[in-house]
């Protein structure tokens, strides 16, 4: 059975509580009141309950401690008009009651709503405040990190400049230790080259003198120096691959900053009106980040270090290089000089003894025309001698013919006999300087050849040193050719 007024599905069609709006209190305190919200002709079960339906009986029976509730009671067989018309009517209290708190409710609500709409305006603003100020915060922030983007822009690229500098510094100086090594070839071939024509001297003139000590001298000077001056040609190059290194680190962090500093600026200029700007959903989640800014700071300032410390070695290496040069180029230069004047000491030497032995030569040879006069005139001597020898020993043979008593040993046999006595000494004393003009004549003569057998090794030697060494050595490579310039 169903009350009048009543629908089936008005017992589910209750207001449902909302958790941002507060519950307004009843307007009655019997339990059988509607609640203020509920709508006038909505009625439940539960709401009416008349006490002729049922009866509480007190009764409560020995055995049991608890009361329980009777049974119900039958009602009273009432009409169903006189029913409805007794119990489906509200009371005029009711009626006022409901019209109160129905507008009491809609003050509440109403009032709810006004402060709903003022704490979200207020709201509003100030999370509109807060979003501008973050954003505002983030944009001063992207500016100051393009300014440290850019410090740090400018000091790569100065200290990139100055490093590729000193690197094209060190390969201008590697370029002239490689020239210095190759021109003072030359000189090394030149002294070679008079060591090997010096072999050529013969006889006597085959000493070991200061020329050759000196020739000795120079080119293990000018060897040290080449060896030296390519170890240096060595350390430079390992330079200059520690400046590549430190080049490239400048150059990838440099172009690292470059394309955070255009992406950062990128970010500075955008705005809230702007079409790229779009949702990228969970993107705050991701955190691909490798470094902070004490380690960024730090990878940057440890690679300029690192160059500081190659352009550094570099200056040092240069340096070094610069007076390596400076010192080999005096020693090659001052043995030269050494050489050369223990050259032209010698070549004035040989040409002394060579002029004495011109001299003598002379001599000698005026020595042999008087020995063949000399001979020439012994010879004739003795030819002279001849003749009187001849004229004695006929005088005697012919006193020998006396007779008898006449063979007398007077006075002109004793002269004769005297006479021919002495020729035949002095024949004997004419040939015998003779012989010894003969072999003074010999060895003057042999004497002769090896003075002109001398004064050919000595012209030899004259020659080698004055004209093919020397000749060689007329011309030595200039200061800035040794140190490399050209």
């Amino acid at each position: 059975m169903e009350f009048l007024g009543t629908t089936q599905t008005a017992a589910y069609c209750g207001p449902r509580k909302s958790c941002l709006l507060p519950e307004v209190a009843p307007t009655s305190l019997s339990q059988d009141s509607y609640q203020s919200y509920y709508l006038p002709g909505y009625r439940y079960l539960n709401s009416w309950r008349p006490s002729l339906f049922y009866k509480v009986s007190s009764f409560r029976p020995k055995d049991e401690g608890v009361g329980r509730l009777s049974a119900p009671l039958r009602p009273v067989p009432i009409l169903p008009s006189v029913r409805a018309a007794l119990y489906a009517r509200y009371s005029p209290h009711d009626w006022h009651k409901a019209n109160a708190a129905q507008i009491k409710g809609s003050e509440a609500y109403r009032h709810w709503g006004g402060r709903l709409n003022a704490d979200s305006l207020r709201l509003m603003q100030d999370k509109e405040q807060e979003t501008r100020q973050q954003q505002e915060e983030s944009r001063k922030s992207l500016g100051q990190r393009l300014a440290d983007i850019d410090f740090w822009r400018s000091e790569l690229a100065y200290e990139l400049e100055r490093l590729l500098t000193d690197t094209r510094a060190l390969d201008t100086t590697k370029r002239r230790l490689e020239c210095a090594a190759d021109e003072a070839q030359g000189p090394l071939q030149v002294a070679l080259e008079c060591l090997y024509n010096r072999e050529k001297r013969m006889g006597i003139d085959l000493v070991h003198d200061d020329v050759e000590k000196n020739l000795i001298q120079e080119v293990d000077l000018i060897k040290a120096c080449q060896e030296k001056m390519r170890q240096f040609a060595e350390r430079i190059e390992h330079q200059i691959n520690i400046n590549r290194d430190a080049q490239h680190a400048l150059e990838r962090d440099l172009g690292d900053k470059n394309s955070a500093h255009f992406i950062d600026e990128k970010c500075y200029n955008l705005r809230n009106t702007l079409d790229s700007i779009n949702y990228y959903h969970g993107v705050e989640k991701i955190d691909g980040t490798v470094s902070v800014p004490e380690t960024w700071a730090k990878f940057s300032d440890s690679n300029i270090r690192y160059s500081q410390n190659a352009r550094a070695n570099t200056a040092a290496l240069c340096s070094e290089a610069d007076h390596t040069l400076e010192i080999t180029s005096d020693d090659m230069w001052r043995q030269w000089t050494n050489t050369n004047l223990a050259f032209d000491a010698r070549i004035s030497e040989i040409a002394d003894a060579k002029n004495q032995l011109q001299a003598q030569l002379a001599k000698t040879l005026q020595e042999i025309f008087q020995t063949e006069n000399t001979i020439m005139l012994l010879e004739r001597a003795i030819l002279a001698k001849e003749c009187p020898l001849k004229l004695a020993q006929t005088r005697l043979e012919a006193r020998t013919w006396r007779p008898n008593m006449e063979l007398c040993r007077d006075v002109p046999q004793f002269k004769l006999v005297n006479e021919v006595f002495t020729i035949d000494d002095t024949l004997q004393t004419l040939k015998l300087r003779l012989r010894e003009a003969q072999d003074t004549l010999q060895l003057l003569i042999l004497h002769k050849a090896k003075l002109e057998h001398d004064l050919l090794v000595k012209a030899n030697t004259l020659f080698i040193d004055k004209e093919k060494c020397l000749g060689l050595r007329k011309t030595f490579p200039s200061t800035p050719r040794l140190v490399g310039y050209t």
